[in-house]
């Protein structure tokens, strides 16, 4: 009789680990999926980046060359080959260049009449805005990843099984402000 009971006990705990195991993995694998997501959009950010500076460059000055220059390089980067925190800190530095852009545009007013322009500023909003949505989603996920990882059973098995705490992509304070709409093209 206590054989069986500890035979009970055992399957028990094996079927408990085995079901935190396998959560786990299903929460990481959301994590990789959202985060493909959010690489896609920000992929197409950056192809839309070629179109911007072409329409840029043919109304910008001198001055205002620092823009075209920073918008390259943040195009020409080498993305693939980055950890997920490398790529939000680009993101986060083109995001904020970008800001700095429309500041300049906002100073062209022959380019509010622009019918390319319009389109591409139409396909940009929409690209923020899917960029956006993947963010929360990506962040969502890791939020239900984190309840599994914190939560019981998972915090008595995780670390043991090679599984970590992980880390919501954060806004920097110069990406929450506001753009006045008067600086909005």
């Amino acid at each position: 009789m206590e054989i069986t009971i500890i035979l009970i006990i055992w399957a028990l705990l094996m079927i408990t680990i085995w079901a935190t195991y396998n959560n786990l993995v299903s929460k990481r694998n959301q994590i990789e999926n959202a985060y493909g997501a959010l690489d896609a959009m920000l992929k197409k950010r950056y192809d839309l980046l070629p179109n911007l500076m072409k329409i840029v460059k043919a109304y910008t000055v001198q001055h205002e060359h620092e823009l075209v220059v920073l918008m390259t390089l943040a195009q020409q980067r080498e993305v693939n080959s980055l950890s997920a925190s490398e790529k939000h800190l680009i993101d986060i530095q083109a995001g904020t260049s970008l800001n700095a852009v429309v500041k300049a545009l906002a100073q062209l007013p022959v380019l509010r009449n622009d019918s390319q322009f319009s389109r591409l500023q139409g396909a940009w909003n929409e690209a923020e805005e899917e960029i956006a949505a993947a963010r929360r989603a990506y962040n969502s996920s890791i939020a239900e990843y984190n309840n599994a990882f914190e939560g019981f059973p998972g915090n008595m098995f995780a670390k043991n099984m090679n599984f970590e705490h992980k880390h919501v992509l954060e806004t920097p304070p110069e990406e929450k402000e506001n753009i006045s709409s008067e600086m909005m093209v």
